[in-house]
């Protein structure tokens, strides 16, 4: 991605890359090596990326999207947003709600009722802006010269066992789920092409 970040010209097409990985811990720029608890067996990766340590690995959607932004048009707090919106859209095919967290990246699904549409609204119990939530998907970009790398992820059916080992994107005791814990079964490649497809939908040029 950082090579075809550096070498892309005006002219070079965007490009969106779907892939799952092999159990890996990530560590953002500004990552701190005290929220990588006990790594174990699991390779810890520096990356240049926004955010903290995060994991990836198999059962978990991870879409990087190579988009010249200048020419797309947005601004990145816009293109996060898209992003964002793109696992919305993904997880309601499946009728999951997902919910934005201010000032935290990502995705997070309700723990009681996650097909519930009742938005997050007024402090959450106890000042903790986490309460009751699960966080389903990780979100961390890099922009460099207008054009973006890395991306996010979704998590489908995987081992969610490695996030004990870390504090996942940095807070402590945050609860992370993916679709089968909340019982939703779906295939991997359908929900990676659902993803996809809405990705190219609402990271399309401003006509």
């Amino acid at each position: 991605m950082r090579a075809f970040s550096e070498a892309r010209s005006a002219d070079t097409p965007d490009e969106l890359w779907l892939c799952e990985h092999p159990p890996v811990f990530t560590q953002g720029l500004a990552g701190q090596a005290q929220h990588v608890l006990d790594p174990g067996p699991i390779p810890v990766v520096a990356t240049n990326r926004g955010g903290q340590v995060t994991y990836h690995g198999p059962g978990q959607v991870v879409a990087y999207p190579l988009i010249d932004l200048r020419r797309s048009g947005y601004f990145v707090k816009e293109y996060v947003h898209r992003l964002e919106e793109a696992v919305i859209r993904t997880l309601a095919t499946w009728g999951v709600t997902g919910h934005r967290v201010a000032g935290a990246p990502g995705i997070y699904v309700r723990l009681d009722d996650p097909f519930a549409h009742a938005a997050l609204v007024g402090p959450r119990p106890g000042a903790d802006p986490f309460a009751g939530l699960g966080k389903i998907s990780a979100l961390g970009i890099k922009v460099h010269r207008h054009c973006t790398y890395h991306g996010v992820a979704l998590n489908v059916a995987m081992d969610l066992s490695p996030f004990s080992r870390i504090n996942p994107c940095g807070y402590a005791g945050l609860r992370t789920v993916d679709l089968a814990t909340i019982g939703v079964q779906a295939p991997l490649a359908a929900v990676r092409d659902v993803l996809a497809r809405q990705l190219v939908a609402l990271l399309a040029p401003r006509t």
